[in-house]
């Protein structure tokens, strides 16, 4: 794909929160449980924390405040294999960690996250707190629309850092991701519009495009006005069927060079903890390009990312190549399979 830069210091650097999550253990509701199980979480962070558990070299643009929350959630990049480099600390008297409280569902009851991310220190992030060297130092760039959501002064550094990136002959990969309780569909609708001309990679679920994007037309007629209409080069959306919180189909639809590209879906995925599966099939298409693979290829590291997340507790995808490959490789077979690895 000859708009992703052969080589620099990262494949990938994202920008965005990374937050403090806590769960009831056992399925517990969070108004019932007395204990919390203490992890980290966030799109962008997920994005290159997967992708990095990969085999690729990635970094994250974040503010984190500086006491004892803030270096857990530092040391967590650093368990995803991620680089903190870019890594801005606070120290203001305001600086505090988004946390967000998730309880998993069990039918009939759905999965629910509770938010407590106002005022967090990456919302004060401010583009003089980057190294003007960033932008030649990463083949691709990712961001989702959740960075544009949280606050004027962070959207404003997204923004220029988008642009610079761009400038700077880097790939800019975009995950639309809207999340109703940050911002209105109006207001998401037309700021994303004026990012979309930088986007080379697209995520967008169909869901999205038809009600907050307002596109109409079949899946395929949708997906090919985002390159019709901003230049984008590939365009990703994935498709989920929710049978019920512990059991997903899962699959996706690439448009590139003309074409659209999928395979079958992953099939009563036994789902121990959904979030994050999203943001590992985005992992998974952006390591299938940097490692030069074809958009085939590119689109099953994505779905089996994605669909091995779901069976795993966490944010974060902690998926090897080899487990990947391993679980490509079961989804094409037919026939009789060993039912253990060993």
């Amino acid at each position: 794909m000859d708009f992703i830069k052969p080589k620099a210091e990262f494949d990938l650097i994202s920008f965005g929160e990374v937050m403090l999550r806590l769960s009831p253990p056992d399925k517990e509701k969070i108004s019932q449980s007395e204990v919390f199980e203490k992890n980290c979480g966030g799109s962008e962070f997920n994005v290159a924390s997967g992708a990095a558990n990969l085999g690729i070299r990635s970094a994250i643009i974040t503010k984190l405040p500086k006491n004892k929350m803030g270096h857990f959630i530092a040391r967590r990049i650093r368990y995803g294999t991620v680089s903190d480099d870019y890594v801005v600390w606070d120290n203001s008297d305001s600086k505090r960690l988004g946390i967000y409280y998730y309880e998993s569902g069990v039918y009939p009851r759905k999965s629910a996250v509770v938010y407590d991310r106002a005022g967090a220190s990456v919302c004060s992030l401010d583009l003089s707190e980057i190294p003007d060297e960033i932008y030649e130092k990463t083949r691709i760039f990712h961001i989702s629309s959740i960075s544009l959501a949280l606050g004027e002064t962070l959207r404003k550094t997204a923004i220029e850092v988008i642009k610079r990136m761009k400038a700077s002959g880097v790939a800019i990969s975009f995950d639309v991701n809207y999340r109703a309780a940050l911002w209105s569909e109006e207001d998401a609708r037309e700021l994303i519009k004026t990012i979309l001309p930088m986007v080379d990679i697209l995520f967008v679920s169909e869901e999205t495009s038809r009600r907050m994007m307002q596109k109409v037309g079949t899946l395929d007629e949708i997906m090919k006005s985002y390159s019709d209409e901003y230049g984008c080069k590939i365009v990703a959306t994935t498709r989920r069927e929710v049978v019920s919180p512990t059991r997903h189909n899962f699959g996706s639809r690439i448009y590139f060079d003309g074409k659209f590209y999928e395979e079958p879906h992953y099939k009563n995925i036994e789902v121990i903890d959904r979030v994050g599966s999203g943001d590992a099939y985005v992992a998974g298409v952006l390591y299938g390009i940097l490692s030069g693979a074809n958009i085939e290829d590119c689109m099953s590291y994505g779905n089996a990312l994605s669909a091995v997340k779901n069976t795993v507790s966490g944010d974060m995808s902690i998926s090897s190549i080899d487990e990947v490959n391993s679980i490509i490789e079961s989804h094409r077979a037919t026939g009789l399979q060993d039912e253990m690895v060993r």
